[in-house]
């Protein structure tokens, strides 16, 4: 009898679907980010991510991208603005947002960065905390 492994496959989209992605298997990592950038363009307290090598996402659809750093890339719907991935172009991976996946409660966040602009009635200490970018 062979066994075969059965790999997660998790889907999900922009508000208006006209974007579509579906991660295979495990995530890297899962964060929470409270920069002012994921702030704004969340337009909550913070972004929640997803990380997932290149190779274990497909997409489909049409986005458009905002160059947000020198090595940050932020792509959204053009239709419903809806935040789609980031990504930092010299890491071989994508920041899918926790609030695109089609479930909920997939993933909890492991750890919180930029927690130097948390917002101070979010709660202190159930995850590991960077006050700028993760030191690993």
């Amino acid at each position: 009898m062979t066994i075969h492994s059965i790999e997660a496959v998790h889907e999900g989209g922009c508000a208006c679907g006209a974007f579509r992605f579906r991660a295979m298997g495990k995530p890297i990592r899962v964060g929470m980010c409270h920069c002012e950038t994921c702030r704004r363009v969340h337009g909550s307290a913070f972004g929640a991510y997803a990380i997932y090598r290149r190779d274990q996402v497909e997409m489909s659809g049409t986005l458009a991208t905002w160059r947000s750093s020198d090595e940050g890339r932020r792509h959204f719907c053009p239709v419903c603005g809806s935040v789609a991935y980031m990504e930092f172009v010299s890491r071989p991976e994508l920041d899918l947002p926790l609030g695109a996946f089609d479930e909920t409660g997939l993933f909890e966040p492991d750890y919180e960065l930029w927690c130097k602009h948390r917002e101070p009635w979010l709660q202190y200490g159930a995850r590991p905390e960077y006050e700028e970018e993760r030191t690993a």
